[in-house]
């Protein structure tokens, strides 16, 4: 883990690519006590350690289901996995989950140190309790990712490819017909893919979203606290920072730092893992029971 001293930044952003209706602004300065954050999310191998030990059973696989990119399918299993209307090009995956991310026939063999996918909320909150760590907060994520700039755009500074140099695994081409992979990647990229940013954190932005702790709302920081604040008491959703390697400006430009998204505790998709982190503050921002381990799959 990557220890950092905490301080003062400016979190969120008022920038004209931004998305007001996320609640990205106002801008406002906030204090954080000193954490450690993971330099890379959690990783297949990683994962598979956590469930090897504890008989783990995450979401998808109780639910028997999970989302899938399409163009990630064969014909067959795109033929009787049901699209979801308002994003037509993810599919419903009978048999998708962390350990056969495409389905059925798909495996990770060759993936251990990319970061696991589809990992609920709640599977997140069941490896950190297993792993004695913990999901940082919405700003310990941003002040990390950040890297020590302020205000910038992404990680390294405000232009997205300079000088042409691709630094993180986002969609390019013709969303969601056309992948040109010219980052070098289609899906997920190894964890430690591309540069770190400033404070030595690996693919902050695109590649996978990654959980925080945090309830979503688009109001709430705007009166809430300024130090270590750990977002609203409660909430539908939880709060998902980074972007993925599905991204694209056309659709979903939120690989940017300040942009944020959200789901429920309960959702998973080829596109969803998590990072850790550990020490102060000791906010638990819990979804319900202590984690348990259900198991017989």
């Amino acid at each position: 883990m990557i220890g950092l001293p905490g301080g003062s930044f400016l979190m969120g952003t008022d920038d004209r690519e931004g998305f007001p209706a996320d609640g990205e602004g106002p801008v406002r300065r906030i204090e954080l006590s000193s954490f450690h954050i993971d330099a890379t999310a959690v990783t297949n191998a990683q994962f598979a350690g956590f469930v090897k030990a504890t008989g783990y059973v995450t979401d998808a696989e109780r639910f028997g289901s999970s989302f899938v990119f399409e163009g990630f399918l064969n014909a067959d299993l795109k033929r009787v996995s049901p699209l979801v209307d308002a994003a037509p090009w993810w599919r419903a995956v009978t048999g998708a989950f962390w350990k056969h991310p495409e389905g059925p026939g798909s495996s990770i063999t060759a993936r251990q140190h990319h970061p696991v996918v589809h990992v609920s909320w709640n599977d997140a909150q069941a490896y950190c309790a297993w792993s004695d760590t913990r999901l940082p907060t919405e700003a310990e994520w941003e002040y990390a990712a950040r890297g020590g700039l302020e205000q910038r755009r992404y990680p390294w500074g405000d232009e997205l490819s300079p000088g042409g140099r691709h630094l993180c695994n986002i969609w390019q081409g013709d969303f969601p017909i056309l992948n040109t992979g010219e980052d070098g990647y289609l899906g997920t990229a190894p964890a430690k893919s591309f540069p770190p940013n400033g404070h030595g954190l690996y693919n902050v932005v695109g590649n996978v979203w990654e959980w925080c702790a945090d309830w979503f709302s688009v109001g709430f920081h705007r009166t809430g606290p300024r130090r270590d604040p750990a977002g609203p008491p409660d909430g539908s959703d939880k709060v998902m920072r980074g972007g993925s390697h599905m991204c694209h400006a056309s659709y979903c430009n939120r690989y940017r730092v300040a942009a944020r998204s959200a789901n429920t505790p309960d959702s998973s998709a080829g596109n969803i893992g998590f990072r850790v982190a550990r020490g102060r503050p000791q906010v638990l921002a819990s979804a319900g029971a202590e984690p348990s381990w259900p198991t017989g799959r």
